[in-house]
């Protein structure tokens, strides 16, 4: 996956462990986030929205539009990410423009999710 080769070798990594959040739902963010080795999972209160594996993205939100984290995200196994703040990511897009494109399309994926998840429970 694209996300695994760009980030594989990555200086500025961070290593969570097991059961504990790598963030946490309504605190700023404003880095986005790749799962390089590891199980994770995005969750909103008690629902799980996805579980993770290497070459994941997580926090996309954040570094395009800092604010508060949507979700929290627990690692299931040991974990390493590698951190992408603004400024890496602006060059990502400038010298690999796939990269953009599989943000966007991971936006994508997850923004159809939680409009099934809505009509779903009848919200929508």
């Amino acid at each position: 996956m694209l996300f695994f080769d760009l980030f594989r070798k990555d200086p500025n990594l961070v290593t969570v462990a097991s059961g504990e959040p790598l963030c946490t739902e309504g605190e700023e963010g404003a880095v986005m986030f790749v799962l390089l080795s590891g199980t994770a999972e995005i969750r909103s209160g008690a629902c799980v929205l996805e579980e993770l594996g290497a070459g994941s993205i997580v926090g996309e939100m954040g570094v395009i539009e800092p604010g508060p984290r949507s979700a929290t995200v627990r690692a299931l196994t040991d974990c390493t990410f590698a951190v992408i703040d603004r400024e890496r990511f602006d060059f990502l897009v400038r010298d690999t423009p796939q990269f953009a494109v599989d943000v966007m399309t991971v936006m994508a994926r997850r923004m159809r999710q939680c409009d099934a998840m809505l009509k779903t429970q009848g919200v929508c």
